[in-house]
């Protein structure tokens, strides 16, 4: 089963996330050394059978980061129900997950990568990272946010600067210390404390 990497419905099998986990594991470890090779010793399986799924590296790298942004999950949030204390839970609760994935290791690893390649022949991971990372996690909670403002939850003109806002409260220097090498695990208080925190922040910009 050759897995569609370039669609918006990234579906693998349980012997393909298998895989994908290893990689990650593997790319935590050897940085911008992965190759298919190491990513077939590491999940025992065939370079032959990684290039039927992938496609080449880069196809992996794409898929690797769409396997890792998978793992923030979205709450789901029914239109006709939402309120003030349901919007402001399914904001929190993806920013719980959207922190948690992004001070990971794993993410952590992925986003050095892409940066050592950035002004290079192989920038286009830059591409890649940003938009099955940032610009994916983006296309997730704007509707919600968007719905806020339909419902008169919250006001504010451009969804994509609603956007930034919250990410901008969320994440505030976390990646950029991890980047360089900071080590400060936030745990899961830590993590829901600061989502709380930045949900707090964000609803006193935008909510009516």
């Amino acid at each position: 089963m050759t897995l569609n990497v370039t669609s918006s419905e990234f579906l693998p099998t349980p012997r393909q996330g298998e895989v994908l986990d290893a990689a990650l594991q593997l790319l935590v470890r050897a940085g911008d050394r992965l190759t298919m090779s190491a990513v077939a010793q590491q999940a025992s399986c065939s370079k032959e059978t990684l290039y039927n799924w992938f496609g080449d590296r880069e196809g992996l790298l794409t898929a690797i980061v769409k396997w890792q942004a998978s793992k923030v999950g979205m709450p789901v949030v029914d239109a006709g129900r939402l309120n003030a204390k349901t919007l402001r839970q399914s904001i929190e609760s993806f920013g719980r997950n959207l922190l948690g994935v992004l001070s990971g290791d794993i993410s952590v690893a992925l986003n050095r990568v892409a940066i050592s390649h950035a002004g290079s022949e192989s920038a286009n991971l830059g591409d890649i990272v940003l938009e099955n990372g940032r610009f994916a996690m983006g296309r997730r909670l704007k509707p919600i946010l968007e719905e806020g403002r339909n419902s008169g939850l919250l006001a504010f003109e451009d969804t994509e600067e609603a956007f930034r806002t919250f990410f901008g409260l969320l994440m505030r220097d976390t990646q950029i210390r991890l980047l360089l090498g900071e080590k400060f695990p936030l745990g899961a208080r830590g993590i829901e404390r600061e989502a709380a925190r930045a949900t707090e922040q964000f609803i006193s910009l935008y909510g009516t």
